[in-house]
């Protein structure tokens, strides 16, 4: 199949029709380009603040964009359908009932007519910023989401930078993990890239990082955004050298593809010149014995 991964900036729309256009426009050029599973970025939804005229408060554009996240999934899992594909919605804040406080979800949506929604995933680990300022709040647990495509994950950007999270997915059956980002600096973007390269390698999987790019400032909670998009494996056989399957150009919008065979990722598994996949186990058995080695076998 084909991934196409967003660097993915964003504007402050006058109207939904606005919205909508820019929506349907990014999904056609992916589409029309032969792409399979579309992904976009952490915190795009941020858009639909600007449409309430709330963007500018911290507090009042969560609220904004929660309160047109069902309408904007709706737009995508229309797209879905109409171009055939599966598409990773942009994340933002949702208020489930009996929530007091958001959390960050992401939908992922198929092409079936009878059941475009297939899952969603909330982020699970917050930000300093999403913690100590913004009051945004983890959500329901991580789980697989299975696709025509094959079983797939997601870690909403700062979920990749830890290896248990992955490894959750993985041990559940994720042959492919998505990690949305919305980073602000260059040390945050590398730190969520060489976070799903790690995911990637000791995982022996696919790894798609789409990202925010360009400044924002109509928001200061989306006011700078730093990134490149990329879809990496494992380095290993089968795969790139520098596990590297495609990389945009740093800060420049547009879409990052890569044509990927599934059966690689199980071939790599088993013939390998490593086995990281299968030695995780082993890898977690001894890093818990004591120094002096007196649990060695």
């Amino acid at each position: 199949m084909k991934i196409a991964t967003a660097a993915y900036p964003l504007d402050a729309p006058d109207s939904w029709a606005a919205y909508a256009e820019k929506q349907i426009a990014w999904v056609r050029e992916a589409a029309h380009a032969g792409a399979d599973l579309l992904v976009f970025p952490e915190y795009a939804r941020m858009e639909l603040a600007a449409l309430q005229g709330a963007a500018q408060n911290l507090e009042a554009s969560l609220h904004a964009a929660a309160s047109l996240a069902e309408k904007a999934d709706h737009l995508m899992a229309d797209l879905a359908q109409g171009y055939g594909v599966h598409i990773l919605c942009p994340s933002g804040p949702v208020f489930d009932e009996g929530r007091t406080r958001p959390v960050n979800r992401a939908w992922l949506l198929g092409p079936d007519a009878e059941n475009p929604f297939l899952d969603y995933q909330d982020k699970q680990v917050m930000t300093r910023f999403e913690r100590e300022t913004w009051n945004v709040v983890p959500g329901d647990p991580l789980a697989v989401i299975d696709t025509a495509l094959g079983r797939i994950g997601i870690l909403i950007c700062y979920d990749a930078e830890f290896p248990l999270l992955g490894r959750a997915l993985v041990e559940q059956g994720a042959e492919i993990l998505l990690v949305p980002s919305c980073t602000d600096t260059e040390h945050g973007y590398h730190r969520v890239r060489i976070g799903a390269m790690a995911r990637a390698l000791e995982n022996q999987c696919v790894v798609v990082q789409s990202c925010t790019v360009g400044d924002a400032r109509w928001s200061p909670a989306v006011d700078e955004n730093i990134g490149a998009a990329g879809i990496f494996g494992p380095p290993d056989l089968g795969f790139p050298a520098d596990g590297i399957l495609a990389m945009g150009v740093l800060n420049e919008p547009g879409w990052v593809m890569a044509d990927i065979d599934m059966g690689a990722i199980a071939r790599v598994r088993a013939q390998g010149a490593v086995f990281n996949h299968a030695h995780w186990p082993e890898s977690a058995i001894r890093a818990a014995l004591p120094p002096d080695g007196s649990d060695l076998p």
